[in-house]
């Protein structure tokens, strides 16, 4: 994260946040909103070849259900002896795991910090020793790999660690089973009050070293942004092909599904098959997908009551060319497109194709971003870069796992500009602070 940027008031899409707050709210207060009014509407899916690649049953979660579990798990972790606040590393894949424990940690008022399953050992203990994690929760088995034991041989390396869990069967010596810790776990109300969310930390752009901290209320706006352009209706389905490993993949996943009072269904493990038939599941749905899919996605008989595609970039990125026939009896309707756009971990923009709220206008003239300005607001500096403020990009890096302290209301800059063509943006291309408007250009497809 840099300094305030200088840019002009007209470059500023609200110059002046809106002078209340927003209303604070975490993760699992929506869960348990949502579990009190509707216990059987479906919260978390799993994909149905989970067993394949986990030797784990694919459970369908319904809201109360999850609720339950997820203060089954909350409660052993707060018997854990972790000051309030501590670092919890989660290693898993995008499964109904992942959610839980995401929910279990913020319940038991301790910080999640997303770990990328992908990782391996070296990178892992990076991550560990910058963050200063106390306890990770990861998987027995993923396919081929073993991620508890790769944890293993990361405690052993630092004496930090304090606790390692893992979900699955043959959970190796001296890891925590979590399985049996849900279903014997410590029972009944806990003494006192639960303790106030402490937020996630995540990673930019994978980076074990640049790891940066944000509030469980910034998640929350975050994912609400995202929805403003999506419409994702109370009960209709999110499937992801995206992990919770980052600000992109939970924002537009696990958050976006609480918010909407939905239904998650994510696919940690793509297969096509497999995809196929979540995607032909009845019921309204809405997928989230890395951008460079938009082409295969192009070309197959999508259902008709598939309501919305997002499809998620990283910045820098060149868009694609437009194609507005609507007409097709196959591909894209371009009404159903949304564009995301994950500025590292600091922001994530979501803009309807073919609307006011396109990313090509918005990019153009920051404006138009039709949010309040207490959720978001975007400028462009006097070099063109793009900057943020607002709850949902109130994000702050952490220095050997202490966070820095940034000024409330400071502009976030990034060190990405929009790439414009006749007042519309055609791609996002990476400037350096002292760079000309002609820096080279360099594009990533998500």
């Amino acid at each position: 994260m840099k300094g305030a940027s200088q840019g002009t008031p007209d470059a500023a899409s609200h110059e002046t946040p809106a002078d209340a707050p927003l209303r604070r709210i975490s993760l699992g207060s929506l869960l348990s909103a949502t579990a009190r009014r509707h216990p059987d509407r479906i919260a978390v899916v799993d994909p149905a070849d989970k067993p394949d690649w986990s030797d784990r049953p694919a459970i369908t979660w319904t809201y109360a259900a999850a609720a339950e579990i997820v203060e089954r798990l909350a409660r052993g972790l707060r018997s854990w002896r972790l000051p309030p606040g501590s670092r919890i590393g989660l290693c898993l894949p995008g499964s109904a795991e992942s959610a839980l424990a995401i929910l279990a940690v913020e319940a038991a008022g301790h910080v999640a910090c997303l770990l990328p399953v992908s990782w391996d050992e070296d990178r892992l203990l990076a991550a560990a020793q910058n963050v200063a994690l106390s306890a990770v929760l990861t998987q027995a088995r993923l396919g081929s790999a073993a991620p508890a034991e790769r944890l293993c041989a990361v405690a052993a390396r630092y004496f930090g660690l304090r606790y390692l869990a893992a979900f699955g069967p043959d959970v190796p010596d001296g890891v925590i089973n979590l399985d049996r810790f849900v279903l014997d776990g410590p029972a009944g109300e806990p003494a006192g009050p639960a303790p106030a969310a402490a937020g996630i930390v995540s990673f930019i752009g994978g980076d074990p070293e640049q790891p940066v901290y944000r509030s469980g209320e910034s998640v929350v706006a975050a994912a609400a942004a995202h929805l403003v352009a999506m419409r994702v209706a109370p009960a209709e389905r999110i499937l992801s092909l995206i992990g919770p490993h980052d600000l992109r993949g939970l924002a537009t996943g696990l958050a976006a599904a609480l918010v909407a009072g939905a239904t998650l269904e994510t696919l940690p493990l793509f297969d096509g098959a497999a995809f196929a038939t979540a995607l032909r599941r009845p019921g309204p749905t809405h997928l989230v997908a890395p951008a460079f899919l938009e082409k295969n996605l192009a070309g197959r008989d999508l259902p008709t009551d598939l309501r919305s595609v997002a499809l998620v970039h990283r910045a820098p990125v060149r868009f694609p060319s437009r194609s507005r026939a609507v007409d097709r009896s196959q591909g894209l309707r371009l009404e159903t497109v949304i564009d995301t756009v994950a500025f590292d971990e600091t922001a994530i923009l979501s803009g309807r194709r073919g609307t006011t709220g396109d990313l090509s206008l918005v990019l153009g003239k920051p404006e138009r971003l039709a949010l309040p300005a207490a959720l978001m607001s975007m400028r462009r500096g006097a070099d063109d870069r793009l900057a943020f403020r607002g709850q949902a990009c109130t994000v702050t890096p952490l220095q050997r796992g202490n966070r820095q302290a940034i000024p409330s209301g400071m502009w976030q800059e990034t060190p990405y500009a929009p790439v414009l063509f006749a007042g519309f943006a055609t791609a996002i291309e990476v400037v350096e602070p002292s760079a000309s408007a002609g820096s080279p250009k360099i594009f990533a497809p998500a």
